[in-house]
């Protein structure tokens, strides 16, 4: 009865220990196996959870190129309306005052393009994942300042050099439209990453909640189980006792 009783207290302690912690292993010793496999999804989560927030840092720094890219779009426009009006030949209008707004146009080109990170070549890339070459998101963004848009020289002093101003103004749009769909791309691939990490978290945190989270029904059972038991127990360990008793007094 005694030994019956400790294995039934065993048991109890141990229901009462997983309802009160929620987890069906805690310690190694309750599944060696499903300890290691939790552990590991629990790993996955962490590298996963961590990934989404570098994908949203990723996304804000290339919003705020993005933004600069389309200022810079803007610009390229006023350059090419200025070059225009000073490459007609019959044009009354003073072509140094022309100039003086095309250059300033080209200083807040190359500011803009400074503030806003782009004035320089770059390898942009996003650690999502731990899955190797799979698990990075990012393309290489050019640079967009006045000398790697071959404006950086470019004048509207006289008709000529307006006029060909405008062709280079043409190539640099383009030069600027595959900066920003680079960006463009990068941006949707981090956005449909985000969604399958977040889709990963909750799958894989389903996953290690099976192993290691507790059968509330269950245990609610076995502790009503052995709550019992150890009372039967204790009552069939008193009458074992009490019988002990009786014996010895007919002894005296």
């Amino acid at each position: 009865a005694q030994a019956n009783l400790a294995t039934t207290n065993i048991g109890l302690q141990k229901a009462l220990e997983r309802l009160s912690s929620g987890y069906r292993i805690n310690r190694s010793g309750d599944d060696a196996a499903g300890l290691v496999v939790a552990n590991s999804y629990r790993s996955d989560i962490a590298v996963l959870t961590q990934g989404v927030r570098n994908a949203g840092d990723g996304l804000s720094t290339l919003q705020i190129q993005d933004g600069a890219l389309n200022n810079i779009a803007t610009l390229l426009d006023r350059l090419a309306s200025l070059a225009s009006q000073s490459a007609s030949s019959s044009s009354t209008v003073d072509r140094s005052i022309l100039d003086q707004e095309f250059q300033d146009v080209l200083t807040e080109i190359d500011r803009e393009a400074a503030v806003g990170g782009v004035d320089t070549a770059q390898n942009f890339s996003v650690f999502v994942s731990a899955d190797g070459a799979n698990g990075t998101v990012g393309g290489a963004i050019a640079a967009v300042s006045t000398s790697d848009l071959s404006i950086d020289t470019l004048d509207v002093t006289t008709a000529g050099n307006a006029a060909t101003a405008l062709t280079a103004i043409s190539a640099a749009v383009g030069t600027l439209g595959q900066a920003q769909a680079t960006v463009g791309t990068i941006q949707n691939r981090l956005t449909f990453a985000i969604s399958l990490a977040q889709s990963q978290v909750t799958n894989t945190k389903a996953a290690e909640s099976r192993i290691r989270d507790a059968n509330i029904a269950e245990e609610s059972a076995n502790l009503t189980r052995y709550s019992i038991l150890t009372q039967s127990g204790i009552a069939v360990l008193a009458q074992a006792n009490q019988q002990s008793a009786s014996v010895l007094s007919l002894l005296r």
